[in-house]
């Protein structure tokens, strides 16, 4: 609760980061098997290069709270795993599970910090995981 009221109030304070920038994803849910690679990506509109707006990855598993996984583009936050990696080009950040586990499945959002003007902003929606049986 505390969570969401924390981005509620970082979405409303932020709402400014700029009219010509819009943090979208392109498939909001994607199905994978166990064992499979699995690629999650955002693409900010409006800016040249993302990797200078320092893409974060968090991962949100249900009835838990977000956890950073990935922070300025490819760095991996503490105590993640190898797994998961970050990379960006031009103007999209992508998000690969390698060998993807049961716990991976969960919503993952993409976030962005604009430097220039001290502003942040998240994608429009969660991009979401979902395992099913091998075939």
């Amino acid at each position: 609760m505390a969570w969401a009221l924390l981005l509620l109030t970082l979405l409303t304070y932020c709402s400014g980061f700029s009219s010509q920038n819009q943090l979208t994803q392109a498939n909001p849910t994607m199905s994978t098997a166990l064992g499979q690679t699995a690629q999650l990506s955002c693409t900010l509109r409006g800016v040249e290069f993302i990797s200078g707006n320092h893409p974060s990855w968090y991962q949100q598993s249900a009835g838990k709270v977000p956890r950073l996984l990935i922070y300025e583009s490819r760095q991996r936050a503490s105590g993640v795993a190898e797994r998961f990696s970050g990379e960006t080009s031009v103007n999209t950040a992508s998000l690969t599970i390698t060998g993807v586990q049961a716990e991976d499945e969960a919503d993952y959002y993409c976030a962005v910090w604009q430097s220039s003007s001290s502003h942040s902003d998240t994608s429009d929606g969660e991009l979401r995981l979902k395992l099913c049986s091998a075939q």
